[in-house]
Protein backbone atom coordinates (compact mmCIF):
# COMPACT_ATOMS: atom_id res chain seq x y z
CA UNK A 1 0.00 0.00 0.00
CA UNK A 2 1.22 3.47 -1.12
CA UNK A 3 1.56 5.77 1.82
CA UNK A 4 -0.31 9.38 1.05
CA UNK A 5 3.55 11.56 1.53
CA UNK A 6 6.77 10.39 2.84
CA UNK A 7 9.56 12.95 4.70
CA UNK A 8 13.24 11.77 4.29
CA UNK A 9 15.12 12.19 7.65
CA UNK A 10 16.92 14.87 5.82
CA UNK A 11 13.83 16.75 4.80
CA UNK A 12 12.14 16.82 8.38
CA UNK A 13 15.42 17.94 9.96
CA UNK A 14 15.53 20.55 7.10
CA UNK A 15 11.88 21.74 7.80
CA UNK A 16 12.17 21.90 11.22
CA UNK A 17 15.26 24.00 10.94
CA UNK A 18 13.93 26.09 8.38
CA UNK A 19 10.36 26.73 10.92
CA UNK A 20 12.56 27.07 13.78
CA UNK A 21 14.40 30.06 12.21
CA UNK A 22 10.76 31.79 11.50
CA UNK A 23 9.78 33.51 14.57
CA UNK A 24 5.98 32.18 15.14
CA UNK A 25 6.12 29.27 12.31
CA UNK A 26 4.70 26.31 13.55
CA UNK A 27 6.34 24.77 10.23
CA UNK A 28 6.15 24.66 6.28
CA UNK A 29 3.22 25.07 3.87
CA UNK A 30 3.72 22.87 0.65
CA UNK A 31 1.39 24.15 -1.97
CA UNK A 32 0.53 23.69 -5.65
CA UNK A 33 0.86 26.60 -7.72
CA UNK A 34 -0.25 27.47 -11.46
CA UNK A 35 2.44 28.11 -13.46
CA UNK A 36 5.27 27.40 -15.98
CA UNK A 37 5.04 25.18 -19.37
CA UNK A 38 3.52 22.50 -17.77
CA UNK A 39 1.22 23.85 -15.27
CA UNK A 40 2.18 23.39 -11.91
CA UNK A 41 4.88 23.70 -9.68
CA UNK A 42 5.43 22.70 -6.22
CA UNK A 43 6.18 25.87 -3.43
CA UNK A 44 7.17 25.39 0.21
CA UNK A 45 6.40 28.28 2.47
CA UNK A 46 6.43 29.10 6.19
CA UNK A 47 3.02 28.52 7.79
CA UNK A 48 1.87 30.53 10.44
CA UNK A 49 -1.00 28.98 12.24
CA UNK A 50 -2.55 25.42 11.57
CA UNK A 51 -5.71 25.19 9.35
CA UNK A 52 -8.67 22.83 9.17
CA UNK A 53 -8.21 23.58 5.59
CA UNK A 54 -4.93 21.64 6.03
CA UNK A 55 -3.78 18.03 5.87
CA UNK A 56 -1.01 17.70 8.18
CA UNK A 57 2.10 15.32 7.70
CA UNK A 58 4.82 15.11 10.66
CA UNK A 59 7.86 13.42 10.49
CA UNK A 60 11.19 13.54 13.27
CA UNK A 61 9.82 16.52 14.66
CA UNK A 62 8.54 18.40 11.51
CA UNK A 63 5.37 20.20 10.70
CA UNK A 64 4.23 20.00 6.83
CA UNK A 65 1.15 21.49 6.01
CA UNK A 66 -0.56 20.94 2.55
CA UNK A 67 -3.81 22.30 1.55
CA UNK A 68 -6.80 19.68 1.37
CA UNK A 69 -7.49 20.79 -2.10
CA UNK A 70 -3.91 19.99 -3.10
CA UNK A 71 -3.49 16.58 -1.47
CA UNK A 72 -4.93 14.24 -4.24
CA UNK A 73 -2.07 15.60 -6.63
CA UNK A 74 0.76 14.57 -4.55
CA UNK A 75 -0.58 10.89 -3.10
CA UNK A 76 2.54 8.61 -3.03
CA UNK A 77 4.89 11.60 -2.60
CA UNK A 78 8.51 11.69 -1.29
CA UNK A 79 10.19 14.63 -0.13
CA UNK A 80 13.49 14.56 0.29
CA UNK A 81 16.30 17.51 1.04
CA UNK A 82 19.71 17.60 -0.85
CA UNK A 83 22.79 19.92 0.16
CA UNK A 84 25.33 20.11 -2.93
CA UNK A 85 28.15 22.80 -3.92
CA UNK A 86 25.66 24.42 -6.08
CA UNK A 87 22.74 25.03 -3.52
CA UNK A 88 20.29 23.23 -1.59
CA UNK A 89 16.70 22.61 -1.61
CA UNK A 90 13.60 20.17 -1.31
CA UNK A 91 13.06 17.35 -3.85
CA UNK A 92 9.94 16.14 -4.42
CA UNK A 93 9.56 12.45 -6.66
CA UNK A 94 5.47 12.22 -7.39
CA UNK A 95 4.45 9.34 -9.37
CA UNK A 96 1.44 11.95 -10.20
CA UNK A 97 3.33 13.59 -12.25
CA UNK A 98 2.59 13.05 -16.30
CA UNK A 99 5.32 15.19 -17.53
CA UNK A 100 7.79 18.22 -16.42
CA UNK A 101 9.36 21.15 -18.64
CA UNK A 102 12.57 20.95 -20.09
CA UNK A 103 13.87 23.54 -17.42
CA UNK A 104 12.15 21.07 -14.90
CA UNK A 105 10.53 23.79 -12.92
CA UNK A 106 6.94 22.61 -13.44
CA UNK A 107 5.06 19.62 -13.67
CA UNK A 108 1.61 18.35 -15.04
CA UNK A 109 -1.32 15.81 -13.67
CA UNK A 110 -3.81 14.87 -15.63
CA UNK A 111 -6.85 13.97 -13.05
CA UNK A 112 -8.25 10.68 -13.63
CA UNK A 113 -12.26 10.11 -12.94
Amino acid sequence: MMTPITITPEAAKAIKDKAAAKDGAVGLRLTIKSTGCSGHSYQMDYAMSESAEDDVIEAGGAKLFIPKINSWMLFGMEIGYEEGQMGSGFTFTNPNETGRCGCGESFSIERSE
